[in-house]
């Protein structure tokens, strides 16, 4: 190796050149190939002989010590390939400070001199060393100012809810620097979080999601880890958090501090109680035990308790017990007073006229799904059209066909087989609807008859109407939520308009 007093006279220079062009540079105008010229020119002028080209292109001068070509030049430097490096100013050897003031102490040691055209500067003379420290102070200090501009405008960006360079949350796009709801996702992110309220297990989420043929943004399949990160997104119930995580130096992601968080709001997928039932769900499955089977009781996982506990059935008692304050009704008196607010409900003409307007709305969403599934399943066809063509002008070769194909072919397949389901479920809803009358005078006889159902459809009528149920110590308040299905009573009649068999 050289050292600094082995310097050999500076007409036999054996030099590089060093050519670091961004990505953002290029776009304005310069080229490598114009610093490239430049370079050489020089070092003829002064008779030096270039042996190496560095090329680093597209590359950012943020940090440069650990690329491939700045490995190669210091090699060369070490084992004296070469014994001088020249670029077109500073800013194209790096940016870092730190990274300059190392790579000039290798030099040193290694009697190579760095060569700026443009400030002028040689090491290989004091005055040419000082210069360059202070000349990449400058260029550091340059950077930072820009860095910390950048970061102030961040928040004001994130308040007047403009891009922040992020991908839009699933469920949403950014058009014209807006969050607007995705005609295709939109729907998909609403269903996950109803099946997940019904279901209340991340894994069954995803695994139903899977088997209708919908798939993730990138067209990967849903996990249990994509179901929680998308339930808890606030941007689904109408507020976009921005501004808020950053990456480490190993590159995780981490938080910031609440102060820097920015919210806006957008439009809304599900409404605010859908959102924290979920998230509740969610934090209750975090605290206790993963849940285990599926209830058998009539009401469980519907009572709570007026403390704010859930109660539950335990073994060897008929009664929903609240483990906090012990408090407590038995099964069979819970049963009753359903069936008494069930005749209750339906003499109200108030009650019916609301949840009739629901189903309404129920049956509006279940038409923008279908439009939604559609549109996703022409997308799809289209990606499938593409590939095809370019395996047909021999862009792809087989293999490549299949990896690319057989995916978008499979999903294709569960949402055709998935659509028919949809519009099954629409037609029986619009049945419904142009019953909704005779269903209404049907469901009035319900808690008539109710002896006469099984355990298991007495189960399928309380999941189907019930939001919750809260015991207090002297009061129980019972919130149903939707219009029961006709599918329990038409197994008992010969149509939908015969009469009804005489309760027991």
């Amino acid at each position: 190796m050289k050292t600094k007093n082995s310097k050999i006279p500076q007409t036999k220079r054996q030099v590089g050149v060093w050519i670091r062009v961004s990505t953002e540079d290029q776009a304005q105008g310069e080229s490598p190939a114009h610093h490239e010229a430049r370079a050489r020119e020089y070092a003829k002028f002064n008779d030096w002989t270039v042996k190496e080209l560095y090329d680093l292109s597209g590359v950012s001068g943020k940090s440069v010590m650990n690329h491939p070509e700045a490995i190669r030049m210091l090699s060369d430097i070490k084992r004296g390939h070469i014994d001088g490096l020249v670029f077109s100013k500073l800013a194209r050897l790096a940016r870092n400070t730190r990274e300059l003031l190392d790579l000039s102490d290798i030099f040193r040691e290694c009697g190579a001199d760095m060569i700026s055209i443009q400030e002028k500067i040689d090491t290989s003379s004091p005055a040419g060393r000082l210069f360059y420290t202070l000349i990449a102070a400058l260029s550091q200090w340059e950077r930072e100012e820009i860095a910390d501009r950048v970061k102030a405008s961040i928040k004001i960006r994130a308040k007047l809810g403009q891009n922040l360079g992020g991908a839009a949350p699933f469920g949403y796009m950014w058009e014209k620097n807006k969050l607007l709801i995705h005609p295709i996702e939109g729907p998909v992110r609403k269903l996950l979080y109803e099946i997940f309220a019904k279901e209340q297990r991340r894994k069954s989420v995803a695994r139903i999601l899977n088997n209708k043929g919908y798939r993730t943004r990138k067209g990967a399949k849903f996990t249990d880890t994509t179901v929680v990160r998308l339930i808890q997104d606030t941007t689904a119930k109408g507020w976009y958090r921005a501004n808020h995580t950053y990456r480490d130096e190993h590159g995780k992601l981490q938080m910031k501090e609440q102060s820097d968080w920015v919210t806006t709001p957008v439009e809304a997928l599900v409404s605010n109680e859908l959102w924290n039932q979920c998230n509740e769900i969610l934090a209750e499955r975090k605290e206790k035990r993963p849940l285990g089977p599926k209830p058998k009781q009539l009401f469980a996982g519907l009572i709570e308790c007026g403390c704010g506990e859930s109660m539950y059935v335990f073994s060897r008692s008929p009664k929903y017990v609240c483990p906090k304050c012990r408090n407590k009704i038995p099964d069979e008196d819970m049963e009753f007073i359903f069936r008494q607010e069930l005749k209750n409900f339906f003499i109200s003409k108030e009650k019916v006229k609301g949840h009739l307007a629901k189903a309404n709305l129920e049956l509006n969403a279940k038409r923008d799904r279908i439009a939604s599934h559609k549109r996703q399943l022409e997308k799809l066809k289209g990606e499938m059209n593409k590939v095809y063509q370019l395996y047909q002008a021999e862009e792809i070769p087989v293999a490549g066909f299949g990896k690319i194909y057989n995916p978008l072919e499979e999903q294709s397949l569960l949402l055709s087989e998935e659509l028919p389901k949809l519009q099954g479920e629409l037609d029986a809803a619009e049945v419904r609807q142009t019953a909704a009358d005779e269903v209404v005078a049907e469901a009035a006889n319900l808690y008539k008859r109710w002896p006469n159902f099984s355990r298991d459809e007495k189960r399928q009528v309380v999941e189907s109407i019930t939001d919750k149920i809260i015991v207090s110590k002297d009061k129980i308040s019972i919130t149903l939520c939707y219009m029961p299905s006709s599918d329990l009573f038409t197994k008992r009649q010969r149509n939908l308009s015969g009469s009804l068999p005489p309760p027991a």
